[in-house]
């Protein structure tokens, strides 16, 4: 057991000692979407969902969930982030509407940011569907998956698609 860095010699799980690890610059782009049907589309671009600015909510609490990573996944270290930018752009594919998110994390820290650009992509998502649910609960989220990764010991990854 003790082979797997999230385990203690008693195989239980604890937190990867980074501290010696280098500090470098390091980034992660994430990407999810959500498909949505033409009403909420339409609502949406026209900024008529009664919630408010469904992208501009969406956006920040992208942002704040990449901040608030670690909170939520329990062996994330606590980062400190020097840049989180998201973007949106739409595709229409046979009367589907579908919301292409990007998020890219920056930070100079001894460990990486694929957790974080990963859980504000999803955050984003998750936010767009509790502020059109009531106009259709049927909307779909997904695929979101890590697209680029720079810096850190393990190197570089970028997604084959």
């Amino acid at each position: 057991m003790s082979d797997f860095t999230h385990f203690n010699k008693q195989g239980r799980a604890k937190m990867v000692d980074i501290s010696d690890k280098a500090e470098t610059v390091r980034t992660a782009i994430a990407h999810s979407s959500i498909t949505v049907n033409e009403t909420i589309y339409n609502q949406i671009t026209e900024q008529q969902i009664k919630k408010g600015d469904v992208l501009a909510v969406a956006q920040v609490a992208g942002i704040m969930a990449a901040k608030k990573t670690s909170d939520i996944i329990p062996m994330c270290h606590p980062l400190s982030l020097n840049g989180v930018d998201i973007s949106f752009a739409w595709t229409t594919i046979n009367n589907e509407y579908k919301l292409e998110i990007v998020v890219e994390v920056k930070t100079k820290g001894s460990t990486g940011v694929e957790m974080e650009a990963l859980t504000a992509a999803s955050v984003c998502s998750l936010t767009i569907y509790d502020m059109c649910k009531a106009v259709d609960k049927g909307m779909v989220i997904g695929p979101t998956y890590l697209q680029v990764k720079t810096g850190g010991k393990n190197g570089d990854y970028q997604r084959i698609n």
